[in-house]
């Protein structure tokens, strides 16, 4: 399933349908956590900010033929907002999960993940992120998905108490270019990307430890995935942008532990992307593992049909509490 969620061509036969997500939630609501069994929840008190002149709507398409009414993804968002999965046995922390999409896309539907799951039976309360793009020509351009990112993070250090977990013990883990999201997230957590909204925008949107699995990371050739660098960046990006949004290259001393994860054989963005971020990383001193498998392709599978853990999840669940973020290992 996660497979299909961070493939970013996988819109086969896909019809558009108006609206579908967010028919309970009003332009003015608040944003608030939801009760204790989860739901979605809004990040914006009102609307997102950098709104552009002819407006957006949030659009969903489905995935693949035959695959059920939650195997959708979005090429349009108005209204970024989380998916909220609890955990029945919390351990004290909290996760931020970032689906891919090619930046042409948010490749996720509205019900929890298997990940999301996954995370919560070993005692991690799981909120995943379905983010604005920046090809809708928002204000901020492209760091509008960072923007959201940022958000999220202030949000969910916000409601601690509310899900008993400690706001300091906050991950965030990305895939295909939700790595990429997740990377920009933690490599300028401080950057100023908008103007505060409430309360919660006075705490960090650092993550104590982050993934980045199968991610796009450079915008610069010979590294760069085409799609990305053009729904982000532009149809033609200066060198100058290609630079700035090359996580490789613009890696500050305050980032936090980064464990990475692709095969060998991904044919959709090449493995030289991990690579270049982990020696990135390395030269910046910041703490971080890769790990490649010889086969998997792009978004190789992270479970097994009965929801345990294979190589990358079991290795974060070790890498995270080694860098103070506590969950079970398996």
């Amino acid at each position: 399933m996660l497979n299909a969620m961070a493939r970013a061509g996988a819109l086969t036969g896909a019809g558009l349908a108006m609206g579908g997500g967010l028919g309970a939630f009003s332009a003015q609501a608040e944003v608030l956590p939801p009760g204790g069994d989860g739901g979605i929840v809004r990040l914006w008190p009102g609307a997102a900010p950098g709104m552009p002149d002819g407006g957006v709507q949030d659009e969903f398409v489905n995935r693949n033929k035959g695959g059920g009414p939650d195997d959708i993804a979005w090429p349009h968002v108005a209204d970024p907002v989380m998916t909220v999965t609890p955990s029945p046995n919390p351990s004290g922390a909290a996760m931020l999960l970032i689906p891919g999409g090619g930046y042409a896309r948010v490749a996720v539907g509205r019900k929890s993940m298997p990940i999301a799951l996954w995370f919560a039976s070993l005692g991690v309360t799981t909120f995943t992120l379905r983010y604005r793009l920046a090809h809708d020509g928002w204000a901020a351009g492209p760091d509008t998905p960072l923007q959201d990112a940022q958000r999220a993070m202030r949000l969910i250090r916000s409601w601690a108490s509310h899900y008993g977990y400690d706001a300091e013990n906050v991950g965030a883990m990305g895939f295909s270019a939700g790595g990429h999201l997740c990377g920009m997230l933690s490599t300028r957590s401080g950057d100023k990307t908008y103007d505060a909204v409430d309360a919660a925008d006075g705490l960090s949107a650092r993550p104590k430890v982050s993934a980045m699995l199968f991610p796009v990371v450079s915008m610069m050739a010979p590294l760069a995935h085409a799609q990305s660098r053009t729904e982000l960046l532009g149809e033609n990006p200066s060198a100058e942008l290609e630079q700035r949004y090359s996580l490789e290259r613009n890696i500050p001393a305050d980032c936090p532990p980064i464990m990475l994860g692709q095969a060998a054989d991904d044919e959709v963005v090449p493995v030289g992307n991990s690579i270049a971020m982990f020696q990135g990383l390395k030269a910046a001193q910041v703490p971080s593992e890769l790990f490649i498998i010889e086969e998997g392709g792009h978004g190789a599978p992270m479970l097994t049909d009965d929801g345990d853990a294979l190589l990358w999840l079991s290795r974060f669940s070790h890498f995270a509490p080694r860098h103070g973020l506590p969950m079970t290992s398996v």
